[in-house]
């Protein structure tokens, strides 16, 4: 008798760790307890919008997640990706009333600075590295290295400027100036974004978006940052906004992992 219990017990343990480590592995554990605020990091280059998306999604869509603290270590990337962000952060802010904060590291530039103006407060650093409004594209000319090592390129296409930018020529007046629009046209979405965003003049902010780089303290009498601050900083005011009490549980995503005990 007593032999049959023990074999039932374990067999109701290990069901139990089955279904914990599968919950965990599928990050299911994040919607049990209570009020959290969520963390979700960008680190490096923005290339891709997707994992960023993700996770932005599942915290939405999670009951107990009632803020959300974005850390930005990111020099900037690309354009679109980080529209993207931008874009799918106010979506959060506009469909679930959840608050977002945004949290700079040691750098938060150009589309760093760009995702975090979709933040209801930017918290810096006084040392972040901050600012970058601006667009820029480069173009390698490597013709003097051909003509050296005696290689020519030949370039048949379809339409006059398919070519455009091409590193094995100099480059046209007239390609510069498609180019330039196309810089130009970027830099006022980048500019429309930060003062609508930071509610700012315009032209206070077309003062700002020549490229340059701020310090957080700098960026906080200029009107980019809200409060100085580390991370725990940020993470305490998204929670005072959500109104959750005391300390706040934080979850991040982790890559995922099987494990059954």
């Amino acid at each position: 008798m007593k032999r049959s219990w023990l074999v039932v017990s374990l067999v109701v343990i290990v069901g139990l760790l089955l279904v914990f480590g599968l919950a965990f592995s599928l990050s299911r554990w994040q919607r049990f307890g209570g009020s959290k605020v969520a963390l979700i990091t960008v680190e490096g280059v923005i290339l891709d919008s997707k994992e960023t998306i993700e996770q932005l999604e599942k915290h939405r869509t999670n009951p107990t997640v009632k803020a959300i603290v974005l850390r930005i270590n990111s020099p900037g990337g690309g354009v679109s990706p980080s529209q993207e962000i931008y874009e799918e952060l106010v979506k959060t802010r506009q469909v679930t009333g959840k608050p977002v904060v945004a949290s700079m590291g040691s750098l938060a530039a150009s589309g760093g600075y760009y995702i975090a103006s979709a933040a209801d407060v930017i918290v810096a650093n006084p040392g972040s590295i901050t600012g970058s409004i601006g667009v820029l594209i480069q173009v390698p000319n490597i013709t003097g290295l051909l003509q050296k090592i005696g290689v020519r390129s030949v370039v048949v296409k379809s339409g006059e400027y398919k070519d455009l930018a091409s590193p094995t020529r100099e480059m046209t007046d007239a390609e510069r100036q498609i180019l330039q629009r196309l810089l130009d046209d970027v830099h006022d979405q980048f500019i429309d974004v930060v003062a609508k965003a930071r509610k700012l003049d315009r032209k206070k902010v077309e003062a700002l978006a020549d490229g340059r780089i701020f310090s957080g303290r700098e960026a906080q009498s200029l009107g980019l940052v809200d409060q100085l601050g580390n991370l725990q900083d940020a993470i305490n005011r998204a929670a005072s906004l959500a109104g959750i009490p005391g300390k706040p549980t934080v979850i991040q995503e982790r890559k995922r992992r099987f494990f059954l005990l």
